[in-house]
């Protein structure tokens, strides 16, 4: 993000809405027209059709499934270093390493200055497992986009979380935001 503010006009993302009373219409966003608006509205069902699906599927809440991912990234992960790199507070993660210790997914390597966690055997075994459903709901999710479209999407998420990153005061790396590159 540069230090220049954006040339998009703010009418762009309102809409006026009727008072109920009769009185003059008052401006808020647009549901259809924000994107911030939009990818929050998308985030929030992405994730609660995940965390339903995997839960019926296997047992697994999306927290998990985003756990699983971040230990097969990442072995030995912190949980500070988990947190920052998905974009959830410590104390969800940590909660979630529990339950994951608990049934046998990961598990703690006590010998570091810190907690390092690691997958067991069945963890990396149920994140093979889901990864072949989370491809497929993938799939479903972006039938209709060819590889150029979502080559862009990604661009501009990332765009997205860079600016959110600056915004927050934040370090790129740190701020957890994914890499652009198509293997990361």
């Amino acid at each position: 993000m540069t230090d220049e503010t954006s040339d998009l006009p703010d009418s762009l993302f309102l809409v006026a809405v009727p008072d109920e009373a009769g009185g003059e219409a008052q401006e808020t966003l647009s549901f259809r027209r924000t994107p911030t608006v939009l990818l929050t509205f998308a985030a929030n069902r992405f994730t609660r059709s995940a965390a339903r699906h995997y839960q019926e599927r296997f047992g697994i809440g999306a927290m998990d499934w985003r756990m699983l991912v971040m230990l097969t990234r990442e072995p030995g992960s912190s949980v500070s270093h988990a947190a920052r790199t998905i974009g959830i507070d410590k104390g969800a993660v940590s909660r979630c390493l529990k339950r994951l210790e608990a049934d046998g997914l990961a598990a703690p390597d006590d010998g570091a200055r810190r907690r390092d966690w690691f997958l067991t055997a069945k963890g990396h075994a149920l994140h093979a497992e889901v990864l072949e459903v989370a491809l497929a709901r993938q799939r479903k999710l972006l039938e209709g986009f060819s590889e150029e479209d979502v080559g862009r999407l990604n661009g501009y998420l990332a765009r997205f979380l860079d600016n959110l990153a600056e915004l927050n005061g934040e370090d790129r790396e740190e701020g957890g935001s994914p890499q652009s590159s198509p293997r990361t």
